[in-house]
């Protein structure tokens, strides 16, 4: 109980519009024709709307959204409880996703776009309809909030965490964060969630990721605290929720408080995050853009496992693991290798390769390879030693952006490696292991620093 409709709370509130007039969804209206089956257990699509209407130059400077809005989806997330109540799965469905819109008639032909364009074209509605045509499932709940909403649910639960191992920075978003564990409130918060240029991991599944890891980290952070202990408060955090938040006609007070208790005596190895498997990431579609295409074979199991009311962590149809798995893509970083065998190797397993091997010394040191590496140049360190078993690392703060690597005297096997993206940016995982490193306070304790203090839960 201490979790519950807090979950709902920042899962709706990860969003990056405002609202757009009242969009009350039929659930069953919206799944007729559409392919949603009734399924088991309990889906709840949450969505954040990409619309400046409504707000005064002010305040989108105070927010940092200046720009043209899309009226469009900017943020997707498919809850799934458990028919048992033992289980919450959340699957975030990138924005750029390429997919057919429901509400193909005989007179409007069946059309393609990327999913968030489906509000625009229709609203919540259509939205859900769509939604439950590309996975199959049926959608039960429906919940809509804006930029100001998910800055004053954070503010009102007394901030959010936000964690990352390097700093991060985006001028779009106005992010701009150092190394660490920082306690944030609602308006920094949103830059965090809304950065989509990063210098780390850029694009919208990192983004992704990263509202994922805000989400898990705040339910940690108030249950620490003994947040939501009781109906009581429960019912109050849901009131709370609902002035920031719109549903459908469908969702009252009543569900949101039913599916808060469930999540709220989920352990956090009993919450999975997932993002949708994706095969290409810039599939060009003339009048539409850039587009991501989901991988039919993995994501169809993602659905399969949701609509069986099976978990998604383990489920090697959904994630395979890889013989030989690589953090980076070997192909978007530069090698330098003095060994024409060992650079040819390389280079015929995907490596972008320099072969130094003319200015080789004409003597090999002894022992395995050297693989010596910038600061910042970790994880394709990593990539290269994946490739090099037995290789020694070892950091070198005096190159510039690229790895290197010195082949010694002991013989060198190159081994093939793998770089699945979705791995790095969205493999299902479950809530203990997607959390910040550092343990949540606990009530009465003191609260992790931030630069900027968040007003207190009201």
């Amino acid at each position: 109980m201490r979790r519950t409709a807090v979950a709902l709370t920042l899962l709706t509130a990860l969003s990056c519009g405002s609202f757009v007039g009242s969009q009350a969804v039929s659930a069953a209206s919206a799944s007729a024709g559409s392919g949603g089956g009734t399924g088991r257990g309990t889906n709840i699509l949450v969505v954040g709307i990409d619309s400046r209407a409504g707000l005064s130059a002010a305040e989108k400077r105070r927010l940092h959204v200046g720009g043209k809005g899309c009226n469009c989806t900017d943020v997707m997330m498919l809850v799934h409880l458990s028919q048992n109540r033992r289980r919450a799965s959340i699957v975030s469905i990138p924005r750029d996703s390429y997919v057919e819109y429901a509400g193909a008639t005989a007179t409007a032909p069946a059309r393609s776009g990327k999913i968030n364009g489906a509000y625009a074209a229709g609203g919540g509605p259509l939205t859900v309809a769509t939604v439950e045509k590309a996975t199959g499932l049926h959608i039960d709940h429906y919940l809509e909030t804006g930029f100001t909403g998910f800055e004053r649910t954070v503010d009102n639960l007394g901030g959010a965490t936000v964690c990352t191992d390097k700093p991060l920075s985006d001028e779009n978003s106005g992010l701009d964060i150092g190394a660490g564990r920082h306690l944030t409130d609602g308006n920094r918060a949103l830059r965090y969630v809304r950065a989509r240029h990063v210098n780390l991991r850029p694009g919208d599944l990192g983004r992704v990721r990263r509202q994922q890891r805000l989400v898990d980290d705040l339910l940690a952070r108030l249950t620490a605290e003994g947040a939501l202990a009781g109906p009581i408060s429960t019912a109050r955090t849901v009131r709370t929720l609902l002035k920031t938040v719109r549903t459908d006609e469908r969702t009252g007070l009543d569900d949101l408080v039913r599916i808060g208790w469930a999540l709220g005596r989920l352990r956090a190895d009993r919450t999975e995050f997932a993002t949708v498997p994706i095969r290409l990431f810039d599939h060009r579609v003339p009048g539409v853009g850039s587009t991501l295409v989901w991988d039919e074979a993995r994501s169809a199991a993602l659905w399969a496992a949701l609509g069986a009311d099976r978990p998604i962590t383990g489920d090697t149809r959904i994630q395979p693991v890889a013989e030989n798995p690589a953090p980076t893509d070997p192909a978007r970083f530069s090698v330098r290798v003095d060994d024409a065998d060992v650079a040819a190797a390389l280079r015929g397993n995907g490596f972008v390769v320099t072969d130094t091997s003319a200015t080789a010394p004409p003597e090999r040191p002894a022992g395995p390879p050297v693989i010596r590496y910038a600061t910042g140049q970790e994880e394709n360190a990593a990539t290269v030693a994946a490739a090099l078993p037995g290789a020694r690392l070892q950091a070198d703060p005096e190159l510039d952006a690229v790895v290197e690597v010195t082949v010694g005297a002991r013989p060198v096997q190159v081994q093939a490696v793998t770089f699945d993206r979705n791995v790095a940016d969205g493999a299902p995982v479950t809530g203990d292991r997607l959390r910040c490193a550092e343990a949540p306070a606990a009530a009465g304790a003191s609260r992790p620093g931030s630069a900027v203090e968040p007003s207190g839960r009201r």
